[in-house]
């Protein structure tokens, strides 16, 4: 490898002689992989594509609202007729919702008569309820007027429609069995009335079917995989609110207040911070714990508004809740025992945060820099989520061909049908499951490039602070700016190959865990040891090659900020001036990394925190705006902490790993001795021998 001085710090002059900080990093520089920039454009033009197709074919209400016999979605005001204040699905046909529970029968829930109400129907204490069809044909009501009387018409109906109505067989059917909004479906509860159920048998109507079948069959239909995955999905939508706040705008404040106590508090903050995230991680786990229902009597309830305070209905979120309240336990609890055990090695943190307080001081636009980044993060996220809603809500809605008894009357053509009475559901093809998996790679790889081109201007800032000796005169005039400039112009190829790489492997190792956890469910993972020793070796050697992997990219953007080499060219670079001075550096860079990892945890927790504090409002308790679960507004907003941490917190990063990496290079050069090294530097590695012994 050449000597790296004629390209940063110093090179020859036209004359002949050697300029000192003249010019930092110039030279001749020329655009690097070129080919992967140009995907990483189709790539954009493949997303916008495939937003585009949900944004034609989603509808975000299909992930919180039924469907009814129409094939209309509850809610939906472009319905026939305007469903906008009929959310609730309510099945009409109590018989039919017995069948569907029972084993081996030919009758699905999504087959039996459902329609949209303003509210759940109960039985009356001294009468027969009745639940009726939407106004049509002969009947002159208004929607409004429909509401208005309960949904019931049945008096107005003429002798051969109430007849059809007693057979269950619509247009009107018996309020029976009483019913609770259980996430936007009214769940019927198996204890029929007893005064109803004597006026329908009085008035001459088929046998009803009483059995807690009738309650296990809607509970099983609402608490299915797929019924849970859409309503974690709408509960992203419903609390944007605090994906803004907590999610946005309040890590922004936390990461450059945590910049400023660094630049100007340096001593102290390394302490601050283990402190504060013990006291966070904890607190994080108790609201787990209090959501969960283990502490207090706060916890999640799948029915919605008023209720017998003593009916209960178990959900797959609230399990849900108890799996993460147990993870965040074990979590707790190792996060605690490994941050005492550094308390020790503090000293070594604190010299190395001082040489890159050093740097922001000098060079006091890298503060403000992250901000750019940030903005342009933030308007991918708004688009990326808005996206998501419209994708994973997209399909068609066609009706079911099912081969049942579903006999209903059709005020319409005022007659019973058999032939077209079957349910409607939504179906997915193929190609959006593709289309869903490309919008949440496309995601992560985003999400890194816009990192790593963040680390990678960072780099080439503090390289020109570095190869100057720090004197301030002899920086160039903004060198953030010009940093970029030489980024985009010269090395966007390279940061998107790099992201790339990064994307790829975490993956494929996402892929390999959804295929042990499908195996594990089918019963179906590898029966010999020697398949299972393989099978998890796999997993844990694509752990270690992603790390691997995320190391040797950031320093090797270090290296394309400073040499404006190519990808893999730069991470060679890296990797050999890291092996050879390996001892020398190790371990004062470690701890460094391991408070400033804390520190990006300790702003993504506050982040979690505040979630948990506002999604606790009434606002997300009731009515429509109630989330079905606070778990994944709370993970959203703690991962959208983090990358907003990580944007702001790479300034300190990138500074001592570039200062590291460039003092190992100029070491390289002198024999030994480094001549552009920061005193302030100088006496951190130097003194590495007796801090260590120090701590000891």
């Amino acid at each position: 490898m050449r000597p790296l001085g004629p390209v940063i710090g110093r090179y020859p002059s036209s004359d002949g002689n050697t300029q000192m900080g003249v010019g930092i990093i110039k030279h001749n520089r020329k655009c690097r992989d070129v080919v992967f920039l140009v995907i990483f454009i189709a790539f954009w033009v493949a997303m916008i594509v495939n937003s585009s197709f949900g944004f034609n074919q989603g509808n975000p209400l299909r992930l919180v609202y039924g469907l009814d016999y129409k094939g209309n979605v509850c809610g939906d005001r472009h319905a026939d007729p305007d469903l906008h204040e009929l959310e609730l699905r309510y099945w009409l046909n109590p018989n039919q919702v017995y069948q569907s529970g029972l084993k081996n029968s030919q009758v699905k829930l999504e087959n039996a008569r459902s329609i949209c109400l303003l509210d759940c129907p109960i039985p009356s204490e001294d009468s027969l309820n009745w639940v009726c069809d939407y106004p049509d044909g002969d009947v002159k009501l208004s929607t409004d007027d429909w509401i208005d009387r309960n949904y019931d018409y049945f008096a107005d109906l003429t002798p051969e429609l109430r007849n059809s109505s007693l057979q269950l067989q619509g247009p009107c059917y018996p309020v029976i069995f009483p019913s609770v909004n259980v996430y936007w479906s009214c769940q019927l509860v198996a204890r029929a009335s007893n005064v109803s159920l004597r006026h329908w048998q009085q008035m001459g109507g088929v046998n009803i079917m009483e059995d807690i079948v009738i309650d296990k069959s809607i509970h099983r239909a609402i608490n299915s995989r797929s019924a849970v995955l859409k309503r974690y999905v709408a509960d992203v939508g419903k609390a944007w609110p605090v994906l803004l706040v907590c999610g946005g705008i309040l890590p922004l404040f936390l990461s450059v207040i945590w910049l400023l106590m660094i630049r100007h508090f340096v001593v102290g903050m390394p302490w601050v911070t283990i402190v504060l995230f013990n006291i966070l991680i904890v607190s994080v786990t108790m609201f787990y714990y209090l959501k969960a229902g283990w502490i207090g009597n706060d916890a999640i309830s799948p029915i919605i508004g008023e209720h017998d305070p003593y009916y209960r209905v178990s959900a797959r979120e609230l399990s849900h809740l108890h799996a993460a309240a147990v993870l965040m336990t074990a979590i707790m609890i190792i996060a605690v025992l490994s941050s005492i055990a550094i308390v020790r090695r503090i000293l070594m943190a604190t010299s190395v945060l001082k040489v890159a307080a050093k740097v922001i001081g000098e060079v006091q636009a890298l503060i403000i820099f992250p901000v750019i980044p940030y903005a342009i993060l933030a308007i991918f996220y708004m688009f990326w989520f808005s996206a998501a809603l419209n994708l994973f809500s997209s399909g068609r809605v066609i009706q079911n061909n099912c081969s049942t008894n579903c006999c209903a009357y059709d005020l319409k053509s005022k007659k019973v049908s058999c032939d077209n009475c079957c349910g409607y559901s939504i179906h997915y093809t193929p190609h959006l499951t593709a289309a869903i998996l490309f919008h949440l790679f496309g995601c992560y790889w985003a999400t890194q490039f816009f990192v790593a081109c963040s680390s990678t201007v960072i780099a080439g800032s503090v390289a020109s602070y570095y190869w100057t000796r720090g004197e301030a005169q002899d920086i160039p005039f903004l060198p953030v700016f010009a940093s970029m400039k030489r980024l985009i112009r010269y090395s966007l190829g390279s940061v998107a190959l790099g992201s790339l790489i990064v994307s790829f492997v975490e993956s494929a190792r996402f892929i390999l865990e959804a295929l042990r956890r499908k195996l594990k469910v089918a019963n179906s993972m590898p029966e010999s040891w020697v398949g299972r020793v393989l099978f998890r070796s796999s997993q844990f050697c694509l752990r270690c090659i992603g790390w691997t992997i995320k190391s040797v990219n950031h320093n090797a953007y270090i290296m394309i900020a400073i040499t404006g080499k190519g990808f893999f060219k730069a991470s060679e670079i890296a990797t050999e001036l890291i092996i050879s001075n390996i001892l020398r550096i190790g371990k004062v860079n470690v701890i460094g990394d391991v408070i400033l990892f804390l520190g990006k945890l300790c702003v993504s927790l506050t982040s979690a925190l505040f979630a948990f504090l506002m999604l606790d409002t009434h606002k997300y308790k009731s009515a429509h705006n109630k989330i079905s679960s606070p778990i994944v507004p709370v993970l959203v907003c703690w991962s959208l902490g983090y990358v907003v941490a990580t944007l702001f917190f790479a300034v300190v990063e990138m500074s001592i790993d570039t200062i590291i990496l460039s003092f190992c290079q100029d070491s390289e050069e002198h024999q030994g001795t480094a001549q552009y090294a920061p005193p302030l530097l100088i006496e951190t590695l130097s003194d590495q021998n007796e801090m260590q012994r120090l701590t000891q």
